[in-house]
Parts: C-alpha cells; structure tokens; sequence
C-alpha cells in the first residue's frame, strides 16, 4: 500500500507543479496595451468645437484585432460628440512593426453647455499576439469645461 500512497503523492506534486508553470505562462492581456486620450480638448467655449482623442497603444508583441469587432460607444455631458458609435473604419494611425496599425480614434464633439462636461466612451476590442486574442471592455472619460 505504501508505494501506491508515494505514487500519488508523487503525482499530486507533478500535478502541481504543471499548474504553476501553465499559469507562469498565461499572458494577462491589460498588460499588452495602453489607452491614451492625450490630444483631447479640455477646454471649449459654447457652441464651439473640440475633439475627443482615444488611442490604443500596443507593447511590443501584440496589437488590436483588425478582424475581430472594435466599436466604440461615446456620450457626452454639457458636449455632443458628433458620432455615437465608431468602428475600426473610423480609426487614424501610425503602422508598427509586423505592418499592424496602433489605433486612434479622433471624434469631433460641440459644447453645448456651460459648466463641466465630460465625452465617456465605452471601448470594445480585441488584443492579440501570436498565442492568444482576448476581448477587451473599458471605459474612459475625458472632462470638458466649457465657458
């Protein structure tokens, strides 16, 4: 009986020791990406125009799916962002290395308001690299004063 309690033993650890590597070597995908709004307006005066600027900056690696769904879902609190939904039509950029584009989105909005207002996006995407393509939710927000 003894060596079939070592043998389990034995395996159990094997067992857990595969576990351990197989997680060493998932990739989290958050880690392969940055979302930058650097560009957007933050102060506008009323009834005049500015822009909302997302941009997904991939590490080296990776990049965003230009086959999987990507949209984009703005609103807008004292602004109107002149479109509601974009898509990777809709994306300006810079080709990276391996001939894959770093998305950015450039979206024209009006202030309306006076007082402080904010353009929200609800981002949907998909980040890649050779091993793995994961579905990426985010929400960013860019505060507006509109005098």
């Amino acid at each position: 009986m003894k060596p079939t309690h070592a043998a389990s033993f034995a395996l159990a650890i094997l067992l857990a020791s595969c576990t351990t590597a197989v997680a060493a070597d998932e990739i989290d995908p958050t880690t392969l990406y940055e979302l930058s709004t650097e560009g957007s307006s933050q102060k506008v005066k009323s009834g005049d125009k500015g822009t909302f600027v997302v941009a997904i900056k991939t590490k080296k690696g990776s990049h965003v799916s230009d086959e999987a769904p990507l949209k984009f879902e703005l609103t807008g609190k004292n602004v109107k962002p002149q479109k509601e939904k974009v898509t990777i039509a809709d994306a300006v950029g810079k080709k990276v290395s391996g001939g894959f584009t770093d998305p950015r989105f450039e979206v024209p909005f009006v202030a309306e308001t006076a007082g402080r207002g904010a353009v929200d996006a609800k981002l949907t995407f998909f980040i890649c690299t050779e091993k793995i393509c994961a579905r990426q939710q985010k929400t960013v927000s860019v505060p507006v004063q509109v005098n």
